[in-house]
């Protein structure tokens, strides 16, 4: 079953109409995370467009002549060429004569070309992001194709279309993220709260997603799929994992210390760190940066108020791959000695506290998508002080890092009992450290897993219903 991703169909079909009504070349840079539903997206589109297409998928590690002789199979076997005979099977083959031989067989009729993987093909040979702009304005663009260029190593792909690269200003770029929690809750017939549950714990991923048995709740599922080494909530952060960092080397052990619960700075450091003592700043911070803006694997947080704040925080931007480094890992080694009963009391041990922290960014998003009652909000964060006490899980001002204006602070409580009117006291004693917080006129919100039970009023309360309906039109 294909799930969701009608805003992404939309936007390419919107693309086809285009290359339908000018009779000339669309291309479109598709990028995102592996399992994030790339190949399945454009596949789909593929049939659906009824047109002739082809869709061709490089391999990693293969030599300039073995990718484009598996080009030209690709080619020779699809609905692209009118007669399959005329598609040479080149024995010493180069990438502009692949493309030469590519707009020779694009017919007079709207048609799609599909090359995934794309930045293993620029990997093997470094002419060829050349040959492609070469092939693209000269033989390509002139003819209804749509060119479709996929890849999960996303740094490659921006770079693909970067101002110094061959390639630059002539694709439209796409990211293609997770699916979001509302479309998660109508693939598996889950209500909000266990929608949500089912976001974190596959991070939207299309791969997970497709083995989770209908309407089964997450830990219910955690609990099955212990019972198989083989299960794709281990395996899709586990190959991941190993994609993006095949060596254990200094950024896998920053990515690692992240991912068991350090967040700052000098704790990454520490933990990072060798016998030789803690890692020094002039070697994290660089890749802190290329963690969070090249990989983006980390993500940032930093405190919001109308002052700069310190310190900045750190997290695994994906919540499935943040689960797999806090306890599926672990869990995983148990299944494998056949163990799955100890695996699952890991994972639930440690579920309360990995979800409670989980879900503020997830809720975060939310409320910037939602139509709130201040329409001056356009961000969403946080604040805390060096000691974080207090903490906030919400301040909604009008722009970050540094804001004019906070409109509202609130507090997260995703636990079984209800946001109280202790709570509620607590909440207003910590809002007045927060610089720029004017307590008799900023609003105060309250996001609740099990609802609200204080007589004081509240501004704005949110139940998980209100989280995942702020994903859907």
């Amino acid at each position: 079953m294909f799930i969701g991703r009608k805003t992404e169909l939309a936007l390419l079909a919107k693309r086809m109409d285009r290359v339908t009504a000018a009779g000339s070349g669309t291309a479109v840079a598709i990028r995102g995370r592996r399992q994030v539903g790339k190949s399945r997206l454009v596949q789909e589109f593929c049939d659906l467009s009824e047109v002739p297409y082809v869709f061709s998928t490089a391999t990693k590690g293969a030599s300039p002549i073995e990718a484009v002789a598996a080009f030209l199979r690709d080619l020779k076997e699809s609905a692209l060429p009118a007669d399959p005979e005329i598609v040479p099977l080149l024995d010493n083959g180069s990438w502009p004569d692949a493309l030469r031989i590519l707009a020779s067989t694009l017919p007079g009729r709207p048609s799609i070309v599909v090359l995934d993987e794309l930045p293993w093909l620029a990997e093997q040979d470094p002419l060829f992001d050349g040959a492609l702009q070469t092939a693209w304005d000269r033989l390509l663009s002139s003819k209804p194709v749509l060119l479709l260029l996929l890849g999960s190593d996303i740094h490659m792909m921006e770079r693909l279309t970067a101002y110094d690269r061959p390639f630059y200003g002539r694709a439209d770029n796409l990211v293609l993220g997770p699916l979001n929690p509302a479309d998660t809750g109508e693939a598996l017939g889950l209500d909000a709260a266990d929608a949500i549950d089912a976001h974190l714990v596959s991070g939207g991923l299309p791969g997970i997603i497709r083995t989770w048995p209908h309407g089964t709740p997450a830990l219910e599922f955690i609990e099955m799929e212990c019972a198989d080494p083989a299960a794709a909530l281990f395996n899709v952060p586990e190959a991941s994992l190993l994609a993006e960092f095949p060596n254990p080397d200094i950024s896998r052990r920053v990515l690692e210390a992240v991912g068991a619960g350090d967040r700052t700075h000098a704790n990454i450091a520490a933990s990072a760190g060798s016998r030789e003592g803690v890692l020094a700043s002039g070697t994290l911070s660089p890749l802190l940066r290329r963690l969070t803006n090249e990989k983006n694997v980390l993500a940032v947080d930093e405190p919001l108020s109308t002052r700069p704040g310190k310190p900045a925080l750190y997290r695994v931007a994906d919540s499935n791959l943040r689960l797999y480094l806090t306890a599926l890992r672990a869990a995983h080694e148990q299944a494998r000695r056949g163990r799955p009963e100890a695996g699952f009391r890991l994972v639930r041990r440690r579920w309360t506290s990995w979800r409670g922290r989980a879900v503020e960014p997830l809720i975060r998003q939310a409320l910037e998508l939602a139509d709130l009652p201040w329409p001056d909000v356009e961000t969403v964060g946080g604040w805390w002080n060096r000691q974080f006490n207090p903490e906030i899980d919400l301040i909604g001002a009008d722009r970050a890092p540094v804001a004019d204006r906070i409109c509202f602070a609130g507090s997260i409580k995703w636990l079984n009992s209800p946001f109280d009117a202790h709570d509620l006291a607590e909440l207003r004693r910590s809002t007045v450290q927060v610089p720029g917080l004017d307590p008799a006129t900023t609003a105060l919100v309250a996001v609740s897993l099990s609802g609200v039970d204080a007589t004081d009023p509240i501004d704005l309360v949110w139940t998980p219903r209100d989280v995942v309906a702020a994903w859907r039109p």
